[in-house]
């Protein structure tokens, strides 16, 4: 099976990375049973078996300062943000997979949390750090696996499912 690893690069808020670690694996065996019962069009059932299986998310949570920083390099933005999602084996439509990856687990891709961030956001919209946390990494993760919302189409998708996996995994507002 597929496995998310969590490290913790901030030091302003608490965070267990071991219980995070756990829920992001759950979250993340939700999103490929999402794409089993609904496939994407850019991803094949083959390279979703694949991804299950073997696929492996590296998540960082850190504080604004750094995501700011990250944002500027990567985006040219100088704001904090709340996720960056740095997509390693879908590059637009079309999937990447390293040339001989055999049976060994492989990196999809790395997401960045800012976990300050995280909580104004939650405060905003009245829910927990948690579930903003955990829609954060299901946002980054889809983000990973090549979803967009730039078009309506890709957002009405790409929202759809985001909110079908946080329900399935029993994260509600």
């Amino acid at each position: 099976m597929g496995a998310v690893h969590v490290s913790n690069k901030q030091r302003k808020l608490p965070i267990d990375t071991k219980q995070w670690t756990e829920t992001m694996n759950t979250l993340f065996a939700e999103i490929c049973r999402n794409l089993r019962s609904d496939a994407a069009k850019h991803i094949s059932k083959k390279h979703l078996k694949i991804i299950s299986e073997r696929g492996s998310i590296e998540l960082m949570f850190v504080g604004n300062k750094k995501i700011q920083e990250l944002n500027q390099q990567f985006r040219d933005k100088d704001a904090a943000t709340d996720v960056l999602s740095f997509p390693l084996i879908f590059d637009g439509e079309e999937v990447n997979f390293p040339p001989d990856f055999g049976q060994e687990t492989f990196e999809l891709g790395e997401i960045v949390i800012s976990l300050e961030r995280a909580q104004e956001q939650a405060l905003d919209f009245g829910h927990s750090l948690d579930r903003e946390i955990a829609f954060l990494f299901v946002h980054g993760v889809l983000h990973v696996l090549g979803f967009d919302h730039i078009t309506k189409a890709q957002e009405k998708d790409m929202f759809s499912r985001q909110k079908l996996v946080l329900d399935a995994a029993g994260v509600s507002r």
